[in-house]
């Protein structure tokens, strides 16, 4: 199975889910969230609907995770077949603070001549 990894903002924490599982008769929970980021075409925004699965995983998103934050999301790719019906999701299963790239920083030339010197063309 292939995992897959995406950088982007948290836009929003669609509200939780749940059930009684009808193989095991246990509660189940799920959650869908919304990262962003500008990797589409031409820079135009992307939009992801994560999935978290399971009441402890449900909890700690929101615990450690709040709506503006830069993440690293990895998940898999999954797609359940339904009646004749597809149904594709993107489990999450690794969320972690983004390290955000920082801006080069501008270093003050001493010698105007030298910069131009050192050009490579």
């Amino acid at each position: 199975m292939s995992n897959f990894k995406v950088t982007g903002t948290i836009k929003e924490f669609l509200e939780v889910k749940s059930g009684i599982s009808k193989a095991t008769d246990k509660e189940w929970k799920k959650q869908i969230f919304i990262v962003t980021n500008n990797d589409g075409y031409n820079g135009n925004e992307m939009l992801y609907a994560f999935e978290v699965f399971g009441a402890e995983k449900v909890e700690n998103l929101t615990k450690y995770n709040k709506v503006g934050d830069v993440v690293d999301v990895t998940f898999n790719v999954k797609c359940n077949e339904y009646n004749g019906n597809y149904y594709t999701s993107l489990g999450a299963w690794n969320i972690k603070k983004s390290e955000a790239v920082a801006e080069p920083e501008a270093h003050p030339v001493e010698n105007e001549n030298e910069a131009v010197d050192d050009l490579q063309f």
